[in-house]
């Protein structure tokens, strides 16, 4: 990519006030890597959300009362009759209206305006940088200034609907301790549990909740409860990308799980019941 000499006006990467070089980088190590790795995380997980969320069935065990977090709140006449946990708020769904119709847009949105997959996407789908030392592939900068990047700004109540989605998926983790005898424990019910707690620390080590435990405060020490909320926030937040990629993980492990006893493809595992 040659750089414009004679174009005074350009701007961005290309402006004249920066050092005008005819390669994009000089870099001679795999910097592209890294792109390549997040870009086919994030494309594995959108077609498998995108297949199971439409897919209609296999959705919930009966005997044990799992029901996959794609799933839930399942509250249509859709939904079998055991999955609605919360009643029946609507009729049946056409096929292109996903079961979990009220909480996955919020989900979806509240990724996507994540502070971590911001930085994902912008590197590796926009190229904005795609690495340090990098050029990217545009003449201009604007940020999240105008729209659509402007409704990054909503982020923060995304944030507080993830939290009332993840009360959800504790709800339907507790109600999986469930056999036809009555209580029971399987391996079913380690994933679910395992996954609504990775769930509530990617939610919670988000950066909108740092701010709200200890956002706006002049003096910590008049505030030790909210202080030590604060505190307890930030030490999972320093990890908040490996949060983000281990509960995709943990989403597609119990969603495939489900499947797979739902269908009969296999059984079960029971510690109890």
């Amino acid at each position: 990519m040659s750089a414009p000499t004679a174009n005074r006006s350009a701007t961005g990467v290309f402006s004249p006030t920066r050092a005008q070089l005819s390669e994009r980088t000089l870099r001679t190590d795999r910097w592209w890597m890294p792109i390549f790795w997040t870009d086919l995380g994030l494309s594995v997980f959108i077609v498998y959300a995108t297949i199971r969320a439409f897919w209609g069935s296999a959705y919930y065990v009966e005997d044990y009362h799992y029901l996959t977090p794609f799933y839930s709140p399942c509250v249509s006449a859709s939904c079998v009759e055991g999955a609605r946990h919360f009643g029946t708020w609507v009729g049946e769904l056409p096929w292109f209206i996903p079961m979990a119709f009220i909480s996955l847009p919020f989900l979806l949105a509240f990724r996507l305006t994540c502070y971590y997959y911001r930085k994902a996407y912008y590197r590796t789908v926009w190229q904005s940088p795609p690495a340090c030392a990098v050029a990217e592939p545009h003449s201009k900068y604007t940020g999240e200034t105008r729209l659509p990047l402007i409704m990054q700004n909503v982020h923060r109540y995304f944030f507080y609907v993830a939290c009332v989605i993840s009360l959800i998926n504790t709800y339907d983790a507790i109600k999986a301790f469930h056999s036809p005898s009555g209580f029971g424990i399987g391996l079913g019910n380690v994933i679910l549990t395992g996954n609504v707690i990775l769930l509530w620390i990617y939610t919670l080590s988000c950066h909108s909740c740092r701010h709200v435990t200890g956002g706006r405060l002049k003096h910590f020490s008049k505030h030790p409860v909210r202080y030590w909320l604060w505190t307890q926030v930030s030490v999972i937040n320093t990890k908040h990308m490996q949060w983000a990629w281990i509960t995709l993980g943990t989403l597609i492990l119990t969603d495939c799980y489900v499947m797979l006893v739902s269908s009969g493809v296999i059984s079960d595992l029971r510690f109890i019941g």
